[in-house]
């Protein structure tokens, strides 16, 4: 068989693989785990045969469905022409291999295995556009607290080049998806519908906008409508597709949790928001964080921190300014401790109440007073601005009271500061 011959061979073959797996997704419901044992006996183009006719060895719901098949899937894919989808699947070069995971890992409430295949609206590759990428979930009754958050943290994402993926619910998907396309970054919806319906009907303008700017993906054909079980199935497909997952306010119930699920036994990285400890927004995540089933992380810095390769990005939040407080030495800190707020001391008292000797007193009195800190009277000595002690250094110098720079005392002999730290 000559080059030319076997090549046209295997596009035949694939071509045939692609409509046998087109076929199947009209019979088998997304997630069936008897699907991934029946593609361990059986080629899809194989099975779609079996299916259609009637094999007694096959689920009986399978061969209910499968009556009228070659008229439904030619509606199908004419229905997509119009509409202008596509249909991906393994072995295609735009198909995320990271999917190819889901046939790996046990079931979770009853769900299993990666899709058959997967219809994109939009223009993006999927495999490019999920090579780097996380997903941003959470409750649709969100918080304020809970969508400014998730918001924030899809464009810090988007803004370092990492796709941000989500289910274009109401509440945390909504805000995750606006997040990202406010910074005109790219971000994938995945329905628990047809590509071509626009579900929640209120986000039509909204999966417009993603479709231009990212990819709207279902594993169903064009024009199912939702279930309840079909937003957990397409839950492992939002694991799936990315590196990591970010979970935003989730109630005890939160199907979010699922997709925390999915992302635990795919061992991806999972990360949750914390929210305040009253919120029943924030019970599931919490509980989440308590049980070590996600890392906490409060900011779009620390997800790409986790994200990225061990030790290339350090999130960690810069230290505090050295204040005027932590330039004192030990002897100066101790006689500072040692001045009431109001009121004088004289050198020996202070000594008593530091625990210093005479010289030392001496010394650190010096010292604070040429500083403006404390000042003698005729009583004794008196704070002059304890306030000042707390404030950063590089500001109390631009102002010219850091400690060793004279600064006019108060004229009032009581006159003194408060607030001074005591550690």
């Amino acid at each position: 068989m000559t080059a030319s011959a076997q090549g046209s061979d295997g596009r035949r073959a694939r071509r045939d693989d692609r409509r046998a797996r087109l076929a199947l997704s009209l019979v088998v419901e997304p997630g069936d785990p008897r699907l991934g044992a029946a593609l361990a006996e059986r080629t899809a183009v194989e099975l779609a045969r079996a299916v259609v006719s009637a094999d007694a060895a096959l689920p009986e719901g399978w061969r209910a469905r499968a009556a009228g098949l070659d008229a439904r899937l030619d509606a199908v894919v004419s229905a997509a022409r119009g509409a202008r989808l596509r249909w991906i699947c393994p072995g295609d070069p735009s198909w995320p291999e990271q999917l190819d995971d889901l046939d790996q890992v046990e079931a979770v409430s009853g769900v299993a295995g990666r899709p058959l295949g997967l219809w994109v609206r939009g223009r993006g590759g999927l495999a490019a556009l999920t090579a780097r990428s996380a997903a941003v979930v959470g409750a649709r009754d969100a918080t304020t607290y809970g969508c400014d958050v998730a918001s924030d943290l899809a464009a810090d994402l988007v803004d370092a080049g990492t796709t941000v993926v989500s289910g274009a619910a109401f509440g945390i998907d909504a805000a995750a998806h606006r997040g990202a396309l406010a910074l005109g970054g790219p971000t994938i919806a995945v329905l628990a519908c047809g590509v071509d319906v626009d579900y929640p009907r209120a986000h039509a303008g909204l999966l417009h906008a993603i479709a231009e700017n990212g990819l709207v993906v279902s594993e169903h054909p064009p024009g199912t409508t939702p279930t309840r079980a079909r937003f957990l199935t397409r839950n492992r497909i939002i694991a799936g597709l990315s590196q990591g997952t970010v979970v935003v306010e989730a109630a005890r119930r939160s199907g979010a949790l699922n997709t925390l699920s999915w992302a635990n036994e795919l061992g991806r990285l999972v990360m949750a928001v914390p929210g305040p400890v009253v919120s029943q927004s924030s019970v599931g995540v919490h509980h989440a964080i308590r049980q070590g089933r996600a890392v906490l992380v409060t900011n779009g810095a620390e997800v790409l921190e986790d994200l990225d390769v061990l030790g290339r990005r350090d999130a960690s939040p810069p230290s505090a300014p050295p204040t005027v407080w932590d330039g004192l030495d030990p002897a100066s800190r101790a006689v500072i401790e040692a001045l009431p707020a109001q009121g004088p001391r004289t050198t020996d008292e202070i000594a008593w109440h530091a625990g210093l000797a005479a010289e030392a007193t001496d010394a650190a009195l010096d010292e604070l007073e040429r500083a403006g800190f404390v000042r003698m009277s005729g009583q004794g000595w008196h704070l002059v601005r304890r306030a000042d002690l707390a404030a950063p250094a590089a500001a109390v110098q631009r102002t010219g009271a850091a400690v060793g720079r004279p600064e006019p005392a108060a004229e009032h002999p009581d006159a003194t500061g408060d607030g001074a730290p005591v550690s």
